[in-house]
């Protein structure tokens, strides 16, 4: 990815399903209250029975058909979370980065978050960080001439991390940038400018890595489109110190919500929500995948953006250890009302990401 990622700091029917909300703690936080409170989004349970199983005192949320995009003009493309200085060309010396799944699988997951990347000005330091925090070690690579880490745990690889300097004169934010499964990246980008996505990195292919490309949804939010050379992983509980859920914030979930339906084939469940916010459920293969919602009432002019969520054993612990490590706390911890405990931290160079506790009995897995 570092040809790309080096310059961001970033119709047949449906089957029909019967859905419901299930109760404890749920997928899907989100960073949308007027306090800037990160909920938990509720797991929907479907059932092809006819008759309702859940009884009348549960809501069902309201599946979404499929809607044309509408274009949005990006202005101050990846100001704020992010940032981009043009497209870059992909460099002769093709630079070789570690396989998504070691050992290979033969599982693809359309649409599921398969890898997520650090791009910060300081390696040495987000390695320290990230180690102290969730037990991360990590191999460490040249590619391309720039310094990158893959970031293990027990020996499992859960992300990657890629310095970038910040040239003079120049503020750019790290961030997280988040990469989802597709079948063939080259058409899966085609369709994203169809429907009034920006490619910022055009398709290209990594030895090991696969088939990529990174592009801004029609609101601006970043995120990259991955093939991978080495399958998809598997569709398993997170550990703690694994990446567990996506959400995107956004001005129009609804309209954002229908673009990556229209890429991924997403099914799309609506959720209720406070004071007039939006908050939909994405889905694929019968598992929970990401959510979009609303942008903070009190902030409505930030840039849309990706939020990935780490999953962790005690949110207010992991929260603290946060501060000590020399990062920062942009939500405090709190229970949400379906009993989920999130908060949103950024470490020490600004990258955001989320802490959300997770109790080994609940699934992200829809069932049939």
């Amino acid at each position: 990815m570092l040809a790309s990622i080096t310059t961001v700091y970033v119709s047949a029917p449906r089957r029909q399903t019967r859905c419901w909300l299930s109760t404890g703690p749920q997928p899907g936080p989100s960073w949308f209250a007027k306090d800037n409170n990160a909920e938990t989004a509720m797991h929907r349970q479907c059932s092809l029975d006819l008759t309702d199983p859940t009884g009348s005192n549960r809501n069902r949320p309201r599946k979404m058909p499929p809607s044309r995009a509408r274009r949005f003009l990006i202005q101050g493309l990846l100001a704020a979370l992010l940032g981009v200085a043009g497209r870059a060309p992909i460099v002769a010396a093709t630079p070789v980065l570690p396989p998504v799944v070691d050992p290979a699988s033969q599982e693809h997951h359309v649409g599921k978050v398969i890898l997520v990347e650090l791009v910060t000005p300081d390696l040495a330091a987000a390695k320290r960080f990230y180690a102290g925090l969730f037990g991360w070690t990590y191999r460490d690579m040249q590619a391309d001439g720039t310094g990158y880490a893959e970031a293990l745990l027990d020996g499992r690889p859960v992300a990657g991390l890629v310095q970038r300097q910040v040239p003079a004169g120049e503020h750019r934010q790290p961030a997280w940038l988040t990469f989802i499964a597709a079948h063939d990246v080259d058409a899966t980008t085609q369709l994203a400018v169809q429907h009034g996505a920006k490619v910022l990195f055009e398709p290209h292919s990594l030895p090991d890595r696969g088939r990529e490309a990174v592009v801004a949804d029609p609101q601006g939010a970043v995120f990259a489109v991955l093939d991978s050379g080495s399958g998809d992983p598997p569709d398993l509980l997170a550990e703690p110190g694994e990446w567990i859920w996506s959400s995107l914030i956004t001005r129009d979930p609804d309209t954002d919500a229908a673009f990556y339906q229209t890429l991924f084939d997403y099914e799309v469940f609506e959720l209720p929500a406070a004071d007039g916010a939006q908050h939909l459920m994405l889905a694929s293969d019968n598992y929970a995948r990401a959510s979009a919602n609303s942008l903070p009432a009190n902030r409505p002019n930030i840039h849309p953006y990706w939020l990935n969520f780490v999953r962790v054993a005690d949110t207010v612990k992991m929260t603290a250890q946060v501060v000590a490590l020399g990062g920062r706390v942009l939500v405090e911890p709190r229970v949400d009302r379906h009993g989920g405990k999130v908060a949103v931290v950024a470490d020490p160079l600004g990258a955001p990401f989320g802490l959300l506790e997770w109790p080994d009995t609940q699934s992200k897995e829809v069932p049939q």
